[in-house]
């Protein structure tokens, strides 16, 4: 089995802690051994990567992640793409984010049934590059609900963005339908969203739907995530064992009480993005910043900012992922959300790193393998041209991601591989 080993670079290994200079070897898709200092590991035989003091950390997770949203300006733009176009936007997407340092990304739901699943088996059969994915359904919702996006006098179902379902038995065929398809994730749409004239702060799918939902999902080993920006909606996730919760917008103190006592079950992904570029971006789009909507969605803004502040303060796991893939937040710009989380939320860098790694790791549901580098971990990692703890925003800049490794194989190599950066040890 072929070793690599990195040298002369700084070790960012997501713990928490501070960067140390180090060097990490590699034996086929795993992480062998990480050492502090200049020597002390067996380089013979080894590929040797000289990193030129470049900092060496994990890869990154995506937490709310579209592959098939399609950089439009609507949920119908998005949906009405031909099935064949959208496979291939989708398929670029996933190239994208890899490309941009997220090796693993959670699917927060597909704009058509078996979109994520094509992709995800795409990506792990070699056919076409991208993250580690979490494949999830459509977005199933209410009839009247956010993602019943067909006209009033229109009673066909499939001309919505979302799968709509009434009552528990049609759930309960939703949920197996999208089982047969081969999901990791089922997604549902609890609250609204403003946007759609479905209140963010209404809370619209019944008790029965969503009780029929999640134990249907657990029968057959699957998880469950949720949209849900009010505080009814992420009481529901929390009394149903609904794992992800995104947004979370409006939550109360109840709310916080619950998720704090229920901490190690639940992930929370705000984002954030949506709601900054929605309310001061989406001008050329048809949202003014002084615009109704756009004043409402900037005080959702200053909400989920303090709602953020307050569940981090609680030891509450929240993870970066905006809702990328509208034409105001277009794929590829996400490491803005890690900006975010130190600017609005109030985390310091290095917490807001270890959330897009260590937490990353955990939400995709493999907490011993993902997100640190540590020996026995798989080697998905990045050199990264400076120090992301000092300076976060670096991590948005393509130039500076010298380097992305997933499950031990090279991405992207770093851009200067001659001699001096790249040897066969002897």
């Amino acid at each position: 089995m072929a070793n690599l080993l990195f040298t002369n670079v700084r070790v960012f290994d997501g713990t928490g802690a501070y960067p140390f200079p180090g060097q990490v070897l590699i034996q086929g898709n795993r992480i062998k051994q990480v050492s502090e200092g200049a020597r002390g590991l067996p380089v013979a035989g080894a590929t040797v990567i000289d990193g030129g003091g470049a900092t060496l950390m994990p890869g990154m997770t995506e937490a709310h992640t579209h592959l098939s949203w399609n950089n439009a300006a609507s949920l119908d733009e998005i949906f009405r793409m031909p099935p064949e176009e959208h496979t291939l936007f989708a398929a670029d997407s996933a190239k994208t984010y890899i490309d941009m340092g997220w090796t693993s990304c959670v699917g927060a739901a597909a704009a058509k049934p078996r979109l994520d699943v094509v992709i995800r088996d795409a990506i792990n059969s070699g056919l076409i590059p991208g993250p580690r994915y979490l494949a999830n359904s459509q977005e199933i919702a209410t009839l009247g609900g956010l993602g019943d996006t067909a006209p009033p006098h229109v009673q066909v179902p499939e001309l919505s963005f979302g799968w709509i379902v009434t009552g528990p038995e049609e759930m309960r065929h939703a949920i197996r339908m999208f089982i047969k398809y081969g999901v990791d994730l089922i997604k549902l749409n609890l609250s609204g969203e403003e946007m759609t004239g479905v209140g963010a702060e209404e809370t619209p799918m019944d008790e029965a739907e969503i009780a029929m939902a999640v134990k249907e999902a657990k029968r057959r080993g699957k998880r469950v995530c949720a949209h849900a920006r009010s505080a009814e909606s992420i009481k529901q996730c929390i009394k149903h064992g609904i794992e992800i919760i995104y947004h979370a917008s409006y939550a109360d103190e109840e709310s916080l009480d619950l998720l704090e006592a229920n901490k190690d079950k639940h992930f929370v992904g705000p984002g954030l993005a949506w709601l900054v570029n929605t309310s001061r971006n989406a001008g050329p789009y048809g949202i003014a910043p002084d615009s109704e909507l756009g004043m409402y969605y900037a005080r959702e803004l200053d909400a989920a900012c303090e709602s953020m502040n307050k569940m981090h303060k609680r030891g509450i796991k929240v993870l970066p992922g905006g809702d990328y893939g509208f034409a105001w937040t277009p794929h590829g710009t996400n490491a803005k959300d890690l900006e975010y989380f130190v600017d609005m939320v109030g985390m310091s860098p290095m917490e807001t790193l270890v959330a897009a790694t260590k937490y990353g790791g955990e939400i995709m549901g493999r907490p011993g393998e993902l997100g640190l580098v540590k020996e026995g971990y798989l080697a998905d990692l990045l050199l990264v041209d400076g120090d992301p703890v000092a300076n976060i925003r670096i991590l948005q800049d393509r130039e500076r991601i010298l380097a992305v490794m997933k499950d031990g194989t090279f991405y992207r190599e770093p851009p200067v591989m001659s001699e001096q950066r790249r040897r066969i040890a002897v």
